[in-house]
C-alpha cells in the first residue's frame, strides 16, 4: 500500500472497526487529466502525489446502523480530513452491519 492509501486505512479501520472494507486507488484512471499536473503545481508541499489522488471505498460497519446515508458520509470524511486535503476524488459506499 502506498502512504495515503495506507493512513486511510489504518483511521478507519481504527475508527470504525469495519466488518468490510475494500480500498480502491483509482487515480491512475486520471493520470492524463489536465487537471493532475494543475492539482501538483498548486500544492507544491504535495507535488507528484498524484499517485494518490482519487479513491474509492467500500466500508461495512454496525458504526453505522440507523444513521443517513449523508451522515456516514460525513462521519467517514471527519475521520480522514486531513488526507481529504491532497485527495482530488473521493467516492464512497458506506454501509452498515445490515446491508
Amino acid at each position: 500500500m502506498r502512504p495515503i492509501e495506507q493512513k486511510l486505512h489504518d483511521k478507519l479501520t481504527q475508527a470504525f472497526a469495519p466488518s468490510s472494507l475494500e480500498i480502491i486507488n483509482e487515480s491512475h484512471k486520471h493520470a492524463k487529466h489536465k487537471g493532475f499536473k494543475e492539482m501538483d503545481a498548486a500544492n507544491p508541499e504535495t507535488a507528484n502525489n498524484s499517485e494518490e489522488s482519487h479513491f474509492r471505498i467500500f466500508i461495512q460497519s454496525d458504526k453505522f446502523d440507523g444513521v443517513s446515508r449523508l451522515n456516514r458520509q460525513r462521519m467517514v470524511l471527519d475521520v480522514i480530513a486531513d488526507e481529504m486535503k491532497v485527495i482530488h476524488a473521493m467516492a464512497m459506499n458506506v454501509r452498515g452491519s445490515g446491508e
